[in-house]
């Protein structure tokens, strides 16, 4: 099946020579355009590693990497990427924060000077999506955790980009913070269909979000399930308690133990 983001048999390993530490092997995943695709799996398996792979950040030693039936060779300028850690820059305003990729990223970098009141107009509204606006002028230290967070979304897709890669964005809020930013992705992916791939600890999340939810190995790591999930769009948060559901979470769990005893 080809896909949107391919990796295909995959190995990398860390550190010189015999001290190298082998962090994946053998791992192919296929993530279909517009999918919205979880990874999830035993603490210290590659999850993070697998997201700089698929970004261009990092190259493997065997294996190849394609987005958009181009191998990867470098950054991929077509990826927003948001992190656990919002990482605001602390002297500039939230506007400005959601607007440094268009300082960066061609073919914005080379349009911002002369269209930047459309470029401004075009954060600003994805700040009224998230419910931020009217925070634009404020400085990260006068939002709460979840409104950083929620910056970060919108920073990490201010560039239009065509793939989304989360890397457990949810995980230091509060639960009902972290279920209001569920239902913020679910509709910022309905929306822009772009495609994504989050990776997180929360098994919760990952089924009432994902498509398709990737479980790896203890490391070295590899895919060792694919579980689709059928549930139709858009989820309602309720859906979360309901036994089905949950049914889905408990089967994901059962995967993952099963992988660290056999660590």
């Amino acid at each position: 099946m080809t896909g949107f983001v391919e990796l295909n048999d995959i190995r990398l390993a860390y550190g010189p020579g015999g001290d190298s530490t082998l962090a994946l092997d053998g791992l192919s995943m296929t993530v279909k355009k517009g999918e919205f695709a979880a990874v999830v799996g035993p603490s210290g398996c590659g999850k993070s590693t697998l997201m700089k792979l698929a970004t261009g950040l990092i190259r493997p030693q065997v294996g190849t990497v394609e987005v958009a039936s181009k191998e990867v060779d470098g950054p991929v300028s077509m990826a927003g990427m948001a992190f656990q850690n919002p990482s605001m820059l602390p002297w500039r305003t939230t506007l400005k924060n959601v607007m440094l990729p268009l300082e960066i990223v061609q073919p914005h970098r080379r349009r911002l000077s002369r269209e930047r009141a459309a470029y401004e107009a075009l954060a600003e509204d994805l700040l009224s999506v998230v419910g931020l606006k009217g925070f634009g002028d404020k400085f990260p230290w006068q939002l709460s955790g979840g409104m950083q967070q929620r910056a970060n979304l919108c920073r990490a897709l201010v560039h239009d980009p065509e793939l989304l890669m989360l890397d457990e964005p949810f995980g230091a809020l509060d639960a009902f913070t972290r279920e209001e930013l569920w239902q913020v992705m679910r509709d910022l992916h309905a929306e822009k269909g772009f495609t994504t791939i989050l990776v997180t600890h929360d098994l919760r999340e990952a089924v009432f979000l994902a498509d398709r939810v990737f479980v790896m190995s203890a490391r070295p790591g590899r895919i060792i399930v694919e579980r689709e999930i059928s549930f139709p769009r858009p989820r309602p948060i309720d859906l979360t308690y309901e036994a089905k559901f949950n049914d889905i979470v408990h089967e994901l769990r059962a995967h993952i133990a099963d992988a660290r005893a056999a660590a």
